[in-house]
C-alpha cells in the first residue's frame, strides 16, 4: 500500500470521525451554554490528525468488530486529547497551536480550563456507556497516568541531566498511554481475545513512543509553517527531549558545560537555538533519536504479526503503514 493510499484512507476515516463529532456538538448545543459551545467548536475543529480515534476504529475492525457506533467511541479519544491540549497550552503559556491562537489566548484561561474539564467528563461518559466497566477502567488508568506523567515532567523541568530512562517514563504518560488505550479499548470493543488485546496495546505503546520522539525532532528540525510552532520551542522552555539528552550524554566536557550554562539562562535559551541545534547535530542527537523512533516502530509492527486472518488484511496493513508514516511526518 502506497503512502498516498494510506493518507487517503486516514483522511476518509478522519472525515467520518469529524462528522460524528459535529453531530455530537449539534446534539449537545441545546443543553450547554452558548459560550461553551463556541469554545468547543473552535478547539475541536481547528485541524488535527485524528490519529487516536483512527486507531480505535482500525483496532476494533482488526479484531472483527463492525457497526457504526465504534465512531462514537473513537470520538471520545479525540475529546480527551483536545482537553489535554487546552490545558497544556495554559501550562506552557503557548500562543499558537496549528498556526492559530490557542484556546486560552482566544477565549481566556478560565474558559480553556472549563472546556477541557467538560470534554474530559464527556469522554469518560461516552467510553463508559459504549465499552462498559472494562473499557472505562483502561481509559481512567490512561488518564491518571497522563497526569502523573505531567508531574514527572514538571519535577524534571529543571533537571538538565535526565537519562533516557527518565525521558521514556515521562513520554509513556504524556503520549503513550492515551495511544495505547485507544488501541486496547478498540480491540476490546471489537471482541478481541486476550492475546489480540495485549498485542494491540503493545503496538499502541510503541507507536506512542515513536510519535513523541518524532514530535521532539520536529520541534528542532521541522518547518514552522507546517508544524504551526516555532523552531526550538522545547529548548526555549527548558525541556529535555531525546535529541538533547543524547547530545548531552555524548558531548565532550566543554560542550556539555556550555549546554548546561545555556539551559540555565532563559534569555540565552531563546537567543541560541541555532547554536544548540548545531551541537545536537555534532553529537548525532538527531540521527540517534530517529533510530530510536525507528526501533519503536519495528516493535509496534512486530506486535501485529499475530493477526493472520486475510479478511482483515487491510486494517493490519493500515496500522503498519501508519506506524511508518509517523517516522516521516512533517507536522
Amino acid at each position: 500500500m502506497k503512502k498516498e493510499q494510506v493518507l487517503l484512507a486516514i483522511k476518509k476515516e478522519s472525515e467520518h470521525i469529524e462528522n460524528r463529532m459535529k453531530a455530537d456538538l449539534a446534539e449537545l448545543q441545546p443543553t450547554i451554554d452558548g459560550f461553551l459551545a463556541e469554545v468547543l467548536e473552535y478547539g475541536l475543529f481547528n485541524g488535527g490528525k485524528r490519529i487516536r480515534p483512527f486507531l480505535v476504529v482500525m483496532c476494533s475492525k482488526l479484531c472483527g468488530g463492525n457497526g457504526d457506533l465504534v465512531y462514537s467511541l473513537a470520538c471520545a479519544f479525540e475529546y480527551l486529547h483536545a482537553a489535554t491540549l487546552f490545558h497544556d497550552d495554559i501550562i506552557d503559556d503557548s500562543d499558537t497551536r496549528r498556526g492559530c491562537p490557542t484556546v486560552c489566548r482566544r477565549f481566556g484561561v478560565s474558559a480553556a480550563i472549563l472546556a477541557g474539564d467538560f470534554l474530559h467528563a464527556y469522554a469518560m461518559s461516552t467510553v463508559g456507556r459504549l465499552s462498559g466497566d472494562g473499557g472505562l477502567k483502561v481509559f481512567c488508568e490512561a488518564t491518571t497516568g497522563m497526569v502523573d506523567g505531567e508531574f514527572v515532567q514538571l519535577r524534571n523541568s529543571r533537571n538538565y541531566t535526565l537519562s533516557e530512562l527518565d525521558y521514556y517514563d515521562a513520554i509513556k504518560g504524556k503520549t503513550g498511554l492515551l495511544i495505547s488505550a485507544a488501541c486496547e479499548i478498540g480491540a476490546m470493543y471489537g471482541g478481541g481475545n486476550d492475546r489480540q488485546v495485549s498485542a494491540l496495546r503493545c503496538y499502541g505503546e510503541n507507536l506512542g513512543c515513536a510519535f513523541q520522539i518524532v514530535d521532539d525532532l520536529l520541534d528542532y528540525q521541522g518547518d514552522s509553517k507546517k508544524t504551526g510552532k516555532g523552531v526550538g520551542n522545547d529548548f526555549i522552555e527548558g525541556k529535555m527531549t531525546l535529541p538533547l539528552i543524547i547530545a548531552m550524554k555524548r558531548a565532550g566536557k566543554d560542550d556539555r558545560s556550555h549546554l548546561l550554562s545555556l539551559l540555565s539562562d532563559k534569555k540565552e535559551r531563546k537567543d541560541r537555538v541555532v547554536e544548540v541545534c548545531s551541537l545536537i547535530d555534532k553529537y548525532n542527537g538527531f540521527e540517534l533519536a530517529r533510530l530510536k523512533a525507528g526501533e519503536a516502530v519495528d516493535t509496534a509492527c512486530g506486535a501485529l504479526s499475530i493477526f493472520h486472518d486475510s479478511s482483515f488484511a487491510r486494517e493490519k496493513r493500515l496500522l503498519e503503514e501508519l506506524a511508518f508514516f509517523v517516522l516521516t511526518r512533517e507536522r
